[in-house]
C-alpha cells in the first residue's frame, strides 16, 4: 500500500523550493517547519541528496549559524558562496554575514 503522505525527503524539497531568492534558512528550520524538530540532521540529509534536483535551491539551507556547512557538496567548493552572492547574500569565510538579516523563517512563511 502507498501512503498518499508525502514523505519526509519531499517536505523539505516543497519548504526549500520556496525560500526566497536573497535569503537563507537553516536545516533546523526546516525540521520545525515540517513538523519534525528533532530532524535537522536529517534535513542536512535531504539536501544532500537534492543536488540532482535542479529546482531546489540547496544553496539557500545553512547551518543555524550561517555556514555554509554543505558547501562540499556542490562539486566546486565555491559554488554555494558564489550562488549566494549572485542572489545579493553576503558570505566571508564560508559563513552568510549578517545572517539575521537573510535568515527566512519558513515557519513564518508557509502555511501549515
Amino acid at each position: 500500500m502507498i501512503s498518499e503522505e508525502k514523505n519526509f525527503f519531499d517536505k523539505v524539497y516543497e519548504t526549500v523550493r520556496q525560500i526566497p531568492v536573497g535569503r537563507v534558512t537553516s536545516y533546523g528550520a526546516i525540521a520545525r517547519a515540517i513538523g519534525s524538530p528533532q530532524s535537522a540532521r536529517m534535513v542536512g540529509w535531504a539536501m544532500n541528496a537534492s543536488h540532482n534536483l535542479e529546482d531546489v535551491p540547496a544553496h539557500r539551507v545553512v547551518n543555524r549559524n550561517g555556514l555554509l556547512s554543505g558547501k562540499h557538496h556542490f562539486g566546486d567548493s565555491n559554488a554555494m558562496r558564489n550562488l549566494l552572492e549572485a542572489e545579493g547574500v553576503p558570505v566571508r569565510e564560508n559563513k552568510v554575514l549578517d545572517f539575521d538579516e537573510y535568515f527566512w523563517d519558513p515557519s513564518a512563511h508557509l502555511n501549515p
